[in-house]
């Protein structure tokens, strides 16, 4: 399968993925909002959310994923202390890299790192129970109010192709 290449804004940070995602997802939980309010501001971050307040992830297994540079420019962004998630920017430009959540197998991959015309549609909304802006969704793509059966029988069946393995990626002193 074909080998491709996404990179921050700057170019500094570049990673390399192999073959297709897994999934590609929209999320709508109130992490996700609470995270992008509180990294957009940063000067040259790409956007983390939609029109609509969703955020768009590609998901790809983490052996699937190999940095060519940049991984030293990487800073995580945690919501508190104790939170199962870290986000994870470039401080080159301040451009949203991924979210992994704690001994995930997959990693989230902010679809702002495709170019507009490659970028992968997303597959699935999840958390939608969340939302309290009003913005209407498009019906265009399966919806659930939580996370869906569909999205955990896909990490799974990701995670059985893994051998049950969840590599770690390592950030600093962050892990």
């Amino acid at each position: 399968m074909a080998k491709s290449v996404v990179t921050c804004s700057c170019e500094q940070v570049a990673l390399e993925l192999d073959g297709a995602p897994f999934i590609s997802t929209e999320c709508h939980c109130n992490s996700c909002r609470e995270a992008a309010g509180r990294l957009q501001p940063l000067p040259l971050a790409r956007p983390m959310l939609e029109d609509n307040g969703g955020t768009q992830f590609v998901l790809y297994r983490k052996d699937k994923v190999a940095f060519l540079r940049g991984q030293d420019l990487l800073e995580v962004f945690r919501l508190g202390p104790d939170a199962p998630t870290r986000r994870v920017i470039s401080r080159c430009c301040n451009s949203p890299i991924f979210l992994e959540f704690q001994s995930g197998h997959w990693v989230s991959l902010y679809s702002s790192l495709w170019a507009a015309e490659t970028r992968p549609k997303p597959e699935l909304r999840t958390m939608t129970s969340d939302r309290t802006d009003g913005i209407a969704l498009a019906d265009d793509v399966p919806a659930g109010t939580g996370q869906t059966l569909r999205f955990y029988g896909t990490l799974l069946g990701a995670w059985i192709a893994m051998g049950f393995k969840t590599p770690k990626i390592r950030i600093g002193n962050d892990t």
